[in-house]
């Protein structure tokens, strides 16, 4: 039986900093990891017990002002393709498409969420955040006609990785990439980011202060704007709860 195959799945393995909260197959993550964030409090990651994604959110208590703390969504997009690396086949691309989805090989897989309290100001602290990650790891039905070509799943790629291996794998990295931010300050992360977009010849890009992606080519400069973008979310499927097909 299905549920009695999520009911088998091992626990996570996850670093100290973080409590695991696991949903049925059914569950949304994102959502729950929203309703529980004021109680629940930093490192608590909820997951989904199912093998076709690789479904959880993280919460985060910032201690910077929510301008600056937004920018930890790009912490959280590094370590989710920094997961995706450790478990890649060799020549495997693995792109970032700005400002959350991730594709590889060209197909989109998934990509990441940000989340905080409505009505905080940009200039204080806010009380959470939440860091949502989705993965398709498998397609679980045969494929109609028209299934897009530029969607694709992790198992079609070579991964073998299951859906909690890829979550441990990003945990594990998120630490590294915080580390790195306090360390080092936000430009480690930014760099990280950068590296995984598509590369464009005669193009120089950078993050702004307030997470605006600025791009500039010669005698031509752009700034697209972070917030109206990571509202988007155009990867994923608000109907199916899924990345989009």
């Amino acid at each position: 039986m299905r549920g009695a195959s999520v009911a088998m799945m091992p626990e996570l393995r996850l670093p100290p900093a973080f409590t695991p909260v696991r949903l049925r197959e059914r569950g949304d993550a994102f959502a729950h990891a929203l309703a529980i964030a004021p109680e629940q409090g930093a490192g608590t990651l909820v997951h989904v017990g199912r093998f076709d994604l690789a479904e959880f959110a993280l919460v985060l208590e910032p201690e910077e002002p929510l301008k600056a703390a937004r920018l930890a969504f790009y912490a959280g997009m590094t370590a989710l393709t920094d997961a995706l690396i450790a478990f890649a086949q060799p020549e495997t691309l693995i792109s970032i498409v700005w400002p959350g989805a991730i594709t590889v090989n060209l197909g989109l897989v998934g990509g990441g969420r940000l989340a905080w309290p409505e009505g905080v100001p940009d200039e204080e602290v806010p009380p959470w955040l939440v860091f949502g990650g989705m993965l398709r790891t498998s397609v679980m039905d045969a494929r109609e006609p028209g299934f897009s070509p530029n969607v694709t799943a992790l198992v079609e790629e070579g991964f073998e990785a299951q859906a909690g291996e890829l979550i441990e794998s990003f945990a594990k990295n998120f630490m590294v990439a915080l580390d790195a931010w306090q360390e080092t300050g936000f430009a480690a992360i930014a760099r990280g980011y950068l590296e995984r977009l598509p590369p464009e010849t005669g193009l120089e890009r950078s993050i702004a202060e307030n997470g605006d992606l600025r791009i500039r080519r010669i005698g031509e400069a752009d700034r697209r704007a972070f917030l109206p973008a990571l509202a988007a979310a155009d990867w994923y499927d608000p109907a199916t709860k899924t990345p989009r097909a």
